[in-house]
């Protein structure tokens, strides 16, 4: 698209062009004259003669049987090889914490040798015409599920950085490093413009205006795939794209993951499309539907953006994915049966559970019966032949023939660390420089504090080799460094000195403290907050310390999103936010730290993408405005030697640290929450993490269901005595809940001896029963005074454990503790 017609936009959101929500119209010609009247008309690539009429004679030659297996997209967890052969399947995908054989630590030549059963099984096929299989995989910040992959600094951080061209060099790397693993299509870019910050996708958007994030889509669809035009597209070391979440998934009511985006048209133009405009005329082959609505209609069912204006006004010829089974949202639908979706212009459905299979024949009935025409299914597999055979997969045979295949000094190759370590120094943003503290001495003698300071695991943030990136371990990310790993290396250097101490204890007094903290990782849904506070008295007290005892101290915030930090702010001497930077950690020690010889070794250059509050609540905050008064402006970042403010307003950000509630403590809600780890352990004695969506050990099997959301519940079947918990590496003081409760929704499907308990010296167990109906399959709340399992909570190691015997199988959600005044109720 002409860089004019996108500023053009851009510049009418920046206005706040609000219209009001307009009736729209149905599909036809009055649809067609409403597109024309408000959408551009684009100019995508033009079709090649020759893959037309490839697919012009393939098409006659396929089965109803075939056709239907092309649009269908299980996830690796629910299928094989024989199932690609049986039900002609056109594609799989793998979700965050998915693995070959469910092993985190699958080798590049484990998933290559997936890849290849996968081949095999549609080259197998019983039919005339064999496809090639696509596999789709989420490598939205890196080739994020293998282990010892490059990751690179989430989205928001990268908007910081401002460099489109960085981007494009983003995308080849994780194209190689895909490829390595027989891979052959991302999941990416995110094109989200996050209007609310309290969104938990606010780290996967680029930018809070439409301009930059439409320059990022070009660059890195075209890292990804190639340019359009050029003889790299889609060639050997290229990946196919995918931009998500079409459309305005960022812009929902209050922040609320797959909600509902309410604006007029021409807004949703001009905030939300740009970057599909991009994307388009870069040549992105694959769109994803939005799990969100648009005044109040599913995207995934929404005919009039999904074909009259993608497919037929903007030009889009390749093929509509859908999102974690988001069909099933679309009314009248369920996650096995929607011919509303297709209809609508859907064409492949992402069919991550078990029940795939029903989905296919509701499908293929629908077809033979006409509730899906012949017509619009042939579009919609006309759309995957066009992709596949731009990408060459009828020509190139199993994954392991290709060109990159099985180079394993591809995953994590130093040049691409580089790379990633140059987008974390250019997005570095400087909010405080008091005295000009930094570049700091590469001679100096410096103290690192924090738990952000050598933790991968909390650096990389969500999207890493698990979902929500929850259970990683430094262990977990070979060949990675960590904040401290670079600072110490950076010091040393020059003679200087760095002491790694968690809680900032010291024997001798450092030039410097340097404190790395802030948000734990998370990803969709339940990464939402309600609020955009940032409350941590434990680590404001760190950072009072130092300044109580006259140590000047640096804070570095790792966070997905701008939070209210007045506090913060004001007990540091310089304050850096470093966002989620990903496995290569020394790019921060590259402005933190000058040169042995005193200059400057890279300069600060980061500037905000978002607006920075002054306070939790206030949000929506965008440029553009009516009453725009941030506490540091979209574009805002200090530079080397520029002043900064030494204090900031408190008023409000008292109120939200107060705001903080202490009345409970979460355990598991949707996620684990920190300190506690969730553990099984089966009849051979030893103790796992869970690190991922399942986790089987003898005697124990854990799935992670859905309830309300995905991935929400904890469902656990027991094959013989065993047990499962949140476990905390080192001993909680839970004093404050002595009289409390232990709460927690509970269901039944099998009970077989049950019994809970928290884990400590003095803890004992209780029968489930005692305090719970075992009725079956039914939800409801269980109760247990803390009274009842301990009379001391001063060295709890475990927060909730629970025990059971052969073929019992129960579900957990919403696990936490409330304070109050209960004792045990006698029997």
């Amino acid at each position: 698209m002409k860089k004019s017609l996108i500023a053009a936009l851009c510049g009418a959101a920046l206005m706040g062009c609000e219209q009001p929500a307009a009736p729209l119209a149905a599909s036809g010609d009055s649809a067609s004259s409403q597109v024309a009247s408000l959408w551009p008309a684009l100019t995508p690539a033009p079709h090649s003669p020759e893959i037309e009429a490839r697919i012009d004679a393939l098409l006659p030659r396929l089965s109803l049987e075939q056709k239907v297996g092309q649009i269908i997209q299980p996830e690796i967890r629910h299928v094989n090889a024989e199932d690609v052969r049986e039900y002609y399947l056109g594609s799989v995908l793998n979700g965050g914490g998915s693995f070959p054989s469910q092993n985190k630590y699958a080798s590049p030549n484990d998933w290559l040798a997936l890849a290849d059963s996968f081949y095999q099984g549609s080259m197998s096929v019983d039919a005339e015409v064999k496809i090639p299989i696509l596999w789709g995989t989420d490598a939205v910040h890196g080739h994020n599920n293998v282990i010892g992959a490059t990751l690179f600094p989430h989205n928001i951080a990268l908007g910081a950085a401002h460099n489109p061209e960085l981007m494009r060099h983003i995308g080849a790397v994780t194209a190689k490093e895909m490829a390595a693993t027989g891979i052959t299509w991302s999941f990416a870019p995110t094109l989200a413009v996050a209007r609310d910050d309290r969104w938990g996708r606010t780290y996967e958007s680029y930018s809070e205006t439409p301009e930059l994030v439409a320059q990022y889509a070009t660059a890195m669809v075209e890292g990804l795939q190639g340019a359009r035009a050029g003889e790299q597209f889609l060639a050997d070391g290229k990946v196919i794209s995918t931009a998500k979440h079409f459309i305005a998934d960022g812009g929902t009511t209050n922040g609320i993951d797959r909600g509902d985006t309410r604006l007029g048209e021409q807004q949703l133009i001009d905030i939300h499309a740009p970057g599909y405009f991009a994307a388009i005329e870069a040549g992105v082959q694959v769109i994803m539907a939005s799990f969100s609505s648009w005044n109040g209609d599913k995207l995934h069912g929404h005919e009039y953006l999904l074909n009259d204006v993608l497919k037929k006004r903007l030009g889009f010829d390749g093929f509509i994915v859908g999102d974690w089974a988001g069909h099933a949202f679309v009314p009248g639908c369920t996650d096995t049966h929607c011919p509303a979706a297709i209809n609508a212009g859907l064409d492949m459905f992402m069919a991550p559970d078990g029940n795939w299979r029903e989905l296919y024949k509701n499908t293929l009935a629908d077809v033979k019966a006409g509730r899906i025409s012949e017509a619009r299914l042939n579009d919609a597999v006309r759309r995957i032949l066009r992709v596949k055979m731009r990408a060459k997969l009828f020509e190139r045979g199993k994954p392991s023939s290709y060109a990159l295949a099985a180079k394993a000094e591809l995953i994590g190759a130093p040049e691409h660390r580089a790379i990633a370590r140059q987008a974390v120094r250019e997005s570095v943003v400087l909010l405080k420089n008091h005295a000009q503290l930094l570049p700091l001495a590469a001679n100096s003698r410096l103290l690192v504090a924090g738990d952000g300071a050598h933790n991968l695991g909390k650096q990389t943030g969500g999207w890493t080799i698990s979902w929500q990136g929850t259970g990683n371990m430094n262990e977990d990310f070979p060949g990675a460094t960590t904040i401290y790993d670079g600072i110490k290396a950076a010091v040393e250097l020059a003679g200087g000195q760095a002491h790694y101490s968690e809680d900032g204890s010291y024997t001798k007094k450092p030039d410097a403290a340097i404190v790395v903290f802030g948000e734990n990782p998370y990803a969709e849904m339940q990464g939402d907050v309600e609020d955009l506070a940032y409350r941590s008295a434990k680590d404001l007290a760190l950072l009072e310390k130092f300044s109580r005892e006259n140590i000047p101290v640096v804070a570095l915030f790792i966070t997905g999103r701008p939070l209210a930090v007045n506090p913060f702010l004001n007990a540091s001497d310089a304050f850096a936010v470093i966002w989620q930077p990903g496995t290569e950690g020394a790019g921060v020690a590259d402005v933190l730290i000058q040169k042995p010889d005193g200059s400057i070794n890279f300069p600060f250059t980061g500037k905000l993408s978002f607006s920075w509050p002054t306070h939790g609540q206030q949000t929506p905050l965008n440029a553009g405005d009516g009453e725009y008064q941030p506490l540091f402006a979209r574009g805002f970042g200090l530079t080397n030697g520029q002043q900064s403010e030494l204090h900031y307003p408190l008023a409000v950000a008292k109120a939200d640290v107060a705001v903080a509630d202490t009345r409970t403590q979460a355990i598991f809600h949707r996620r684990t929450f920190a300190p506690w780890t969730l553990q099984l352990k089966g009849t051979n004695g030893v103790a796992t993490d869970l690190n991922g969506a399942s986790l089987k050990v003898p005697g124990l099997s854990l799935q992670m269901r859905d309830r309300f959301v995905q991935e929400d519940t904890v469902r656990l079947q027991w094959q013989a005595p065993a047990r499962a918990g949140f476990y905390s590496p080192t001993p909680q003081d839970l004093s404050e809940f002595a009289g409390g409760t232990l709460v927690f929704d509970l269901q039944v499907a099998e009970a077989r001896e049950l019994a809970i308990q928290l884990a400590c010296e003095q803890c004992q167990a209780r029968n489930l029963a005692d305090f719970a109906r075992l009725d079956r399959n039914q939800w409801q709340q269980v109760r247990i005074p803390l009274a009842c399992l301990t009379e001391d909570l001063a060295t709890v190691a475990g927060g909730f454990e629970i025990t059971g015997s052969k073929n019992s199988e129960v579900w957990l959600y919403n696990i936490h503790l409330e304070k109050g005044e209960h004792g045990c109720p006698k029997p």
